[in-house]
């Protein structure tokens, strides 16, 4: 029975991992190596807490709960050495993402579940550097995860089906959906995201449309959501082109990625969380 998880990595979807966990009765702790990511996660998650209640989408007691349940450190030890479940959400890195996983099989209890929020890379690969690969799965969930409804359940190699179905439950009493994907790179949704992703940036960079009517096209035409520019910003375009790096390397020409990314990436032109990507953002 799974009653803790920790979370490491306070990031954008670490914190809102935790936020979703805590809010559906488990115990989280959420980790990161810096103290202003701890400070900026809690006053997200408990901005956020707040807006919910008044906004009539939970009730005040399911607040006061959440924030019981969450607790926040700097040290992995201390998140990881009594829990049953961790899911790691860090950057798209895989050195950083095997550094981590090592230290997990190492400080975890035996039977933790070890699940990466990888949106692109390999479980395989990352619980190799495990004594417990058949415990270590790839859980990719989307942003902003409390309103987003799916997670892509990706087996690695020696994934157990136990472990397959510990992760769908822990996924239901989150409220979420699953998928089942065998591993591949880029599994389901990340393939077919950053293909339109990158083709729109392509159309822009040629001047076929503005960004404006790019995404508006796909909005009315295609019943996205969002459109793809507008997506990337969400996502992070720094976060996007190492996917896209990423992608090009395992499956080849096709997921080049866009020089209009590569440029506004080394311009500082990251998305929301800068204030400006293909968009301009008020971040105040």
């Amino acid at each position: 029975m799974i009653n803790h998880i920790a979370v490491i990595g306070g990031g954008t979807m670490g914190r809102g991992i935790a936020y979703t966990a805590a809010l559906a009765g488990f115990e989280v702790t959420l980790q990161d190596i810096s103290e202003e990511a701890i400070t900026n996660a809690r006053e997200y998650i408990e901005n956020l807490l707040k807006k919910n209640v008044e906004k009539g989408h939970i009730q005040f007691h399911q607040e006061t709960e959440a924030k019981k349940n969450l607790s926040y450190t700097t040290q992995l030890h201390e998140a990881v050495h009594k829990t049953d479940f961790v899911i790691e959400a860090a950057l798209e890195i895989m050195e950083l993402k095997i550094n981590i996983f090592k230290q997990l099989d190492e400080f975890a209890p035996a039977h933790a579940i070890l699940a990466t929020n990888t949106s692109t890379m390999s479980p395989t690969e990352i619980a190799a550097s495990t004594k417990r690969p058949e415990q270590c799965i790839a859980m990719h969930f989307f942003n902003p995860v409390h309103r987003m409804k799916l997670i892509e359940v990706i087996r690695g190699l020696d994934t157990s089906d136990a472990t397959v179905e510990v992760v769908k439950q822990v996924a239901e009493k989150m409220g979420k959906e699953t998928v089942e994907v065998n591993e591949f790179p880029g599994f389901v949704t990340s393939r077919m995201n950053c293909l339109i992703g990158n083709e729109a940036m392509n159309m822009l960079m040629e001047g076929v449309a503005s960004e404006e009517d790019i995404d508006k096209a796909l909005k009315l035409g295609l019943n996205h959501p969002m459109g793809p520019l507008e997506l990337a910003d969400l996502v992070g375009l720094d976060s996007r082109l190492r996917n896209m790096e990423y992608l090009y390397h395992q499956l080849g020409e096709k997921y080049r990625p866009s020089p209009l990314l590569v440029k506004y990436v080394k311009a500082g032109r990251l998305g929301r969380k800068s204030g400006r990507g293909f968009f301009e953002y008020n971040n105040k």
